[in-house]
């Protein structure tokens, strides 16, 4: 077994994700291990042992489960919160993908100018963002983003944050979503 196993499950476990590109110079060697083949296949027969299966996405790796019916119900709740921050980020910029570097600062100027782009930030209030300025609120969905293994603060004098490749796992999710044309507008009777 590989020395970093346990290091692998204490990133995994709490749904974060190990990228390619992440700033943090541990987690990137947990990354090119875990890119290895033979890394990979006697880490993941060792998760897959206690249930978790070791997934290897687009420059990143994650852990999924078999879900019951009422989690499924909470990740479909969690995955519309997805779409709506990244509906929100691509209308600050449509660049906002992996390896786009920002700041705090540069979003809320953008919110001053942008009727949109503010108009989706008030959309959030069901997530938490129910602060009062946009400097608060901005950081909450960073920090949301932080928590969750999306984004890294890459520069914290300039307080810089780096879009991580697990944002892949979030753009993926969107766009497995199938909407056929011909029932769009269809009303349910």
């Amino acid at each position: 077994m590989i020395k970093y196993t346990a290091d692998i499950y204490n990133i995994l476990r709490r749904g974060q994700f190990i990228c390619s590109n992440s700033p943090n110079e541990h987690e990137q060697k947990l990354y090119s291990i875990l890119e290895e083949d033979e890394q990979f296949e006697e880490v993941y027969a060792f998760f897959y042992q206690i249930n978790y299966t070791l997934e290897k996405g687009n420059e990143y790796f994650s852990f999924s489960r078999q879900e019951n019916t009422v989690d499924l119900e909470r990740k479909l709740e969690k995955a519309y919160g997805w779409i709506d921050l990244l509906d929100f980020f691509n209308t600050y910029d449509t660049a906002f993908d992996v390896g786009f570097r920002f700041s705090p600062a540069q979003i809320v100027s953008q919110l001053m100018i942008n009727a949109d782009l503010s108009e989706k930030l008030n959309g959030f209030k069901r997530i938490g963002t129910d602060k009062k300025n946009y400097t608060e609120r901005i950081n909450k969905l960073i920090e949301r983003l932080v928590k969750e293994g999306y984004l890294a603060l890459e520069d914290e004098v300039s307080e810089t944050y780096k879009v991580l490749t697990a944002f892949h796992y979030l753009k993926q999710l969107v766009e497995t979503i199938n909407i056929p044309e011909d029932i769009d507008n269809e009303i349910p009777e």
